[in-house]
């Protein structure tokens, strides 16, 4: 699922030269839209994959951003079959490490999931991370298992 309908299709157009057009599926839909309607259908996945464009850009906008990314993982962790995968990350600066892994960490608790960490990454080399420029420190990429609470 992507907002951008020429993004959602390339992908299709890629899915095709890869010989996958009969096993994956692709939808233009604001996710704030969609994950609601995919839970009332009682939809339920193998892997959700919640790449969002940065929900903050200045540090005036953190709350709301912080809002965002609970709102979109707990309706994702939500999606998720028992013991499958959620891939999840932001792109913004502003939303630091630890207030992500925080603001993930609420979601969890809030609809009642185990995450059992299985990758964390930040950006490729091509992005480096410079430590004397905090701001070129923005992708935080984490897998978990996800697990419903016995």
């Amino acid at each position: 699922m992507d907002a951008s309908q020429p993004a959602v299709d390339q992908a299709a157009k890629n899915a095709v030269l890869n010989g996958l057009q009969d096993r994956v599926h692709f939808q233009c839909a604001d996710v704030f839209d969609l994950l609601p309607k995919l839970e009332q259908e009682g939809g339920k996945f193998d892997l959700v994959i919640l790449d969002p464009p940065a929900f903050t850009k200045s540090r005036n906008s953190v709350k709301n951003a912080v809002k965002g990314y609970r709102e979109i993982n707990l309706r994702g962790m939500k999606l998720v079959k028992n013991g499958g995968y959620l891939a999840t990350c932001s792109c913004s600066h502003f939303m630091d490490p630890e207030l992500f892994t925080k603001t993930i960490r609420e979601a969890a608790a809030n609809v009642h999931r185990r995450l059992r960490q299985a990758e964390y990454r930040t950006q490729a080399s091509d992005h480096p991370i410079l430590w004397a420029a905090d701001e070129s420190y923005y992708l935080k990429f984490y897998i978990f298992q996800v697990c419903e609470e016995e």
